[in-house]
């Protein structure tokens, strides 16, 4: 029994089904059974190569199917209709678009790992069954790539930029929640369906770019914590790269007690950046009625092409390709019932958690920037040029008059260097065992991840010093700005359609949204590496 048919013990939940191969003697296709109480179900797969048997205790009743220890419905859902219950049972394997597929589910050691209430649960115990992933997805909207972007806006524009924050804090929200989505519905997290769908030559290309993108992400990752580690401690840059490596170990060891435990290291992490910025703001005294109008669109966003680039390098660095495969991956963490009320109320707990840590997210990034504002911009004297984290960190005893300031900025940016380097380590095996369908030891993958990262960025820091790190950090963000349209289109295009999703896809008016954002991401993305390219430096830094 592999972790995907590990379930809350409950009869009707995906342990229930098992799939027979139909050529085996020992093992003869499933048969009505003789007792009238006991429903059995046999589908054969496209290829003729194996069928499905539910052998699912029923109770028809009104051409409904009361499923034993699911009588109560679950989170407000009615009782499921025959049709909606073999759906629910088998559309993770029978889903018309997807291709057959038996290599196990999505992160095999953590998959179904996190026992889950019963039907008869409040609904409060199941949201906090929930808790904890979006901490997991939401640091990855508050990485140190984001950090230049917003010191610069606020630096040069004020609060003004504040709406862009907000705009690409709600974009984000609504990708999470095609990527849970996708997770729940189909057992697969991104990688797995693009491997199940596609040919394999768009696979390959799928799978270099987004090996590209995770190299990217922890690259500025390994390069924010050896700033913090050279601004808080006086240690070079090139020996704190080489300290970040001991992160590999930290979640091994986090990893070893339980996939929550990694959970709560990211949730305290988060703490601590939250608490830092919370006392950074109420030493800038920002002006609240200038903050709440920069959360207004004005037209100068786009007529002005200074403030429209560095717009742009905010939508650029805030969705992180990365979060889309992982999102997909650790939701089905939990063991929540695999049957279609089960699947939709997941769908339902985990977008309200993804949704409540990305406003999280939200609030930190506005924080950056308005503390950028209020210290520089709007500060004595004034500054229109700080876009380096070096320098604000510099700058922050000055401005704000207190060397806490500048303290607690540099242990907010190392606490999110090491909280995305847990996310990004555990996408890189949901990549590569996604895409290629090699199981390679966790503790390995990661090693190979934070490698490629750390020794090119060693390398600068020892040759170039800060500014050759300052420039790698642009790099990395560039990198991503390429790499968001090939993770956004697959997510779209999936969970558009019945074929992939069945009855969990979106409805046109989302697909509508869905596809509308994905066409401004890439125009948007296109602009910034172009005005990149031109001007020798990213979204303003």
């Amino acid at each position: 029994m592999d972790a995907r048919e590990r379930q809350s013990g409950e009869t009707g939940t995906a342990r229930d089904y098992e799939a027979v191969p139909r050529s085996s003697p020992e093992r003869p296709l499933a048969q009505p059974s003789s007792d009238p109480s006991v429903g059995s179900l046999a589908t054969a797969s496209s290829t003729g190569s194996f069928c499905v048997a539910l052998p699912a205790p029923v109770a028809v009743d009104e051409e409904k199917l009361t499923l034993l220890g699911h009588a109560a419905p679950i989170f407000g859902d009615e009782v499921p209709t025959v049709s909606e219950r073999a759906d629910g049972a088998t559309d993770s394997t029978a889903l018309p678009g997807f291709k057959d597929h038996d290599n196990g589910p999505s992160l095999p050691e953590a998959n179904a790992s996190l026992t889950f209430p019963t039907s008869q649960s409040p609904w409060y115990k199941k949201m906090f069954a929930f808790a904890g992933l979006g901490f997991l997805v939401s640091v990855g909207y508050m990485d140190p790539g984001n950090w230049a972007t917003d010191l610069a806006a606020g630096s040069a524009f004020g609060y003004q930029l504040l709406f862009v924050v907000l705009v690409s804090s709600v974009m984000a929200m609504f990708l999470q929640y095609l990527a849970l989505k996708l997770g729940v519905a189909t057992d697969r997290d991104l990688a797995q369906a693009c491997r199940d769908a596609y040919p394999q030559w768009v696979n390959r290309m799928l799978w270099i770019v987004a090996e590209l993108a995770i190299a990217a992400t922890d690259l500025a990752e390994v390069v924010g914590c050896a700033i913090a580690f050279n601004l808080l401690l006086g240690i070079p840059l090139w020996a704190g790269v080489l300290i970040t490596a001991v992160d590999v170990l930290i979640v091994m060891a986090v990893e070893t007690k339980s996939f929550r435990a990694v959970e709560v290291l990211v949730a305290v992490l988060t703490g601590v950046i939250t608490l830092c910025f919370v006392y950074e703001l109420i030493k800038s005294k920002p002006d609240m009625g200038k903050v709440m109008v920069g959360y207004l669109p004005t037209l100068r966003t786009v007529t002005d092409p200074a403030m429209l680039y560095i717009a742009t390098g905010i939508l650029g660095a805030t969705v992180m390709p990365h979060n889309l495969y992982l999102h997909s991956s650790v939701i089905q963490t939990r063991a929540y019932p695999r049957t279609a009320p089960g699947r939709r109320m997941a769908i339902q707990l985990g977008a309200l958690d993804s949704t409540l840590s990305l406003i999280l997210a939200f609030m930190v990034n506005s924080a950056i920037l308005i503390l950028a504002a209020s210290a520089f911009h709007y500060g004595n004297p004034p500054r229109d040029d700080v876009a380096d984290i070096g320098d604000a960190y510099a700058l922050l005893a000055t401005s704000l008059g207190a060397k806490a300031a500048s303290i607690l900025f540099g242990v907010a940016l190392l606490a999110a260097g090491q909280n995305s380097t847990i996310t990004g380590t555990l996408s890189g095996q949901i990549v590569m065992e996604g895409f290629l369908s090699i199981r390679v030891r966790p503790w390995l993958r990661r090693m190979i991840t934070r490698g490629t990262a750390i020794i090119p960025a060693a390398i600068v820091a020892a040759v170039m010093g800060r500014e050759g790190v300052a420039e790698l950090l642009v790099l990395s963000q560039v990198i991503l700005s390429l790499t968001l349209p090939f993770a956004v289109f697959p997510l779209v295009h999936f969970t558009s359609s019945s074929r992939y999703l069945g009855k969990h896809a979106n409805k046109v008016w989302v697909s509508v949204v869905a596809w509308v954002l994905f066409a401004v991401i890439t125009l948007l993305n296109i602009n910034l590496v172009v005005q990149s390219i031109y001007t020798g430096s990213f979204g303003g830094m």
